[in-house]
This record gives structure tokens, C-alpha cells and sequence, in this order.
């Protein structure tokens, strides 16, 4: 149990190196670019993650995770105020946030109980329901980006096998 914590840490790590490596093959036009009324821009789910990680993981142990000052419907809109500076800088500052979080955990804390939303969890399913939505947003985010690259694509983990001569 002691492993857990840098465990979790190492993954979602690897998951914001995935998404940033996918997203920095896009230009900004991509970024904020939709693929039909359904299909949420890539900037959009940039902003939800940032948003939805510094709700989630400030003051984790001691209040909710939906935090008051969080305007989630705001995270589902581009405004003419952002930019991908501004939307790359908020998810900086959700990955800020998880990261120092998890570094002040014990595993004495693990056991503990928190609510999202209201509801109780452990501080072990928190961190696996982040972890797994995280991860839900980092597949649509790098799927879009592929779609949306121009030129070669440079693949991001074991590229498909090549076809035999």
C-alpha cells in the first residue's frame, strides 16, 4: 500500500505526458476546431481536465471536491478570452494542483474518507474515479488530435506493427 501513492503519481503522470505529446502536434486553429455539433473541441476537454483536477484535488482531504468557485458549464465553452495559453495554463494549474496533493498524502490517509459531490468515498476510489476520468478525456483528446494533425503523425506510444514486403 505504501507504492500506491507514487504509483498513482507515476500514472497520471504519464497520462498529461501523452496528452501534451499529442496536443503538441496540433496547431491552434486544431486546437479550438470542432468536428460537428457532438464532437467537443480539443481546447474544451483541455479546459474541463485542468478545471475538473484543481476542484477535485484542492484541499482534498478537508472539503468537497466540487468546489463553489468552480463554473463547470463554463469549462464546456470557448469564450473570446481564451486562448491556448490561457486553456494549456489552467491545465497546468489542475496537474500543479493533483501533483502537490499527492505528494502531501500518507498512506495513513488512504483509508480516510472524503466526498465528491456529496459523496463519501475513500481517499482509494477518489483517486481511482480522477485517475479513470482522467484517463477517459486523455483517449478523447489525443484520438481528436490525430485526426485533426496535419502532416505525419508522430505516434506517442508502440507504433502499429509495419506491413511485410
Amino acid at each position: 500500500m505504501t507504492d500506491y501513492i507514487p504509483d498513482v503519481a507515476t500514472v497520471f503522470g504519464k497520462h498529461k505526458e501523452l496528452a501534451e505529446g499529442a496536443l503538441a502536434q496540433i496547431t491552434d486553429e486544431a486546437f479550438f476546431r470542432t468536428l460537428g455539433e457532438r464532437s467537443p473541441a480539443i481546447a474544451i476537454i483541455v479546459k474541463h481536465v485542468g478545471g475538473n483536477l484543481r476542484s477535485r484535488w484542492t484541499d482534498f482531504l478537508t472539503t468537497d471536491g466540487e468546489k463553489p468557485d468552480r463554473n463547470r458549464d463554463g469549462e464546456f465553452e470557448i469564450t473570446p478570452a481564451d486562448s491556448r495559453a490561457s486553456v494549456m495554463a489552467g491545465w497546468d494549474r489542475g496537474f500543479a494542483t493533483l501533483f502537490a496533493t499527492l505528494e502531501s498524502l500518507t498512506p495513513a490517509d488512504l483509508t480516510k474518507t472524503i466526498t465528491v459531490r456529496g459523496e463519501a468515498l475513500t481517499v482509494i476510489q477518489a483517486t481511482n474515479r480522477s485517475l479513470a476520468h482522467t484517463a477517459y478525456h486523455v483517449g478523447q483528446l489525443t484520438y481528436l488530435c490525430r485526426l485533426l494533425a496535419e502532416g505525419d503523425w508522430k505516434w506517442l506510444t508502440v507504433p502499429p506493427a509495419q506491413k511485410r514486403k
